[in-house]
């Protein structure tokens, strides 16, 4: 069953302007529960911009966007807002944690915008499920190591048990072992039935991944299933 569906989704920045620039063309892509995929394309192919737009983040120009049989940008902004909250969780490049708040702090503020009883317990349970245990917790981001840092991303990303994670080169500025760590994180939150999409420009971060959607000037260049392939080429 699909989570997250696309259907003839296009981006145009600056229309009207004179010089639009067109990111995305009639993209047609549905995304499984469960199902781990990357994204990958040259840099300006539209994987960003594919990405923003399934995380309620931009508007398509044409086309919609149905998370869960919900249409995402047919919502008022404020039930936007409630959806990316109740359905997605977000892993960003440079992580982007707060430096000035501890690892618990940090996986904290999804919760923080709307206040529940046992929200300190849910943070906990978060930050234990990627591996790091209490004495962690109470650390600031530059008392971790960058495989700490990230999973600290991850922990704050998956506290509200959201059924999709998207993640944007989560790996790109990590060192190749502490990369692993991350990718080995996102396949296993996949094995738990959450959808994981993952833009990547790496084709060493795509070994664990159950498709790769290729994109290529905006356009759907391809799509193929790594573990499938791989049964075929043995058989030969």
């Amino acid at each position: 069953m699909s989570l997250v569906s696309l259907k003839s989704v296009g981006k145009i920045y600056g229309q009207g302007s004179g010089a639009e620039v067109v990111a995305l063309h009639g993209v047609d892509l549905t995304f499984a529960k469960g199902e781990y995929v990357a994204v990958m394309g040259p840099s300006g192919s539209g994987k960003s911009t594919l990405l923003a737009t399934m995380g309620a983040m931009s508007a398509p120009t044409t086309g919609r966007v149905l998370i869960d049989g919900i249409d995402v940008y047919a919502l008022r902004p404020d039930r936007q807002a409630d959806l990316r909250r109740e359905y997605l969780g977000f892993v960003f490049q440079q992580l982007e944690l707060i430096p000035y708040l501890t690892a618990f702090e940090n996986v904290m503020l999804p919760l923080a915008i709307s206040p529940k009883s046992g929200m300190e317990d849910l943070a906990i349970a978060a930050l234990q499920r990627v591996g790091l245990d209490k004495a962690k917790a109470g650390r600031l981001p530059s008392e971790l190591s960058g495989g700490e840092q990230g999973r600290v991303a991850i922990a704050r990303a998956v506290v509200n048990d959201p059924p999709a994670i998207l993640a944007d080169e989560p790996v790109g500025s990590l060192d190749r072992e502490t990369g692993d760590q991350i990718l080995d994180l996102l396949r296993s939150l996949a094995d738990r039935g959450h959808t994981v999409i993952m833009v990547t420009h790496n084709p060493e971060s795509t070994q664990e991944v159950d498709r790769i959607v290729r994109l290529l000037d905006g356009r759907l260049d391809g799509i193929e299933t790594p573990e499938l392939e791989s049964a075929q080429t043995r058989e030969r």
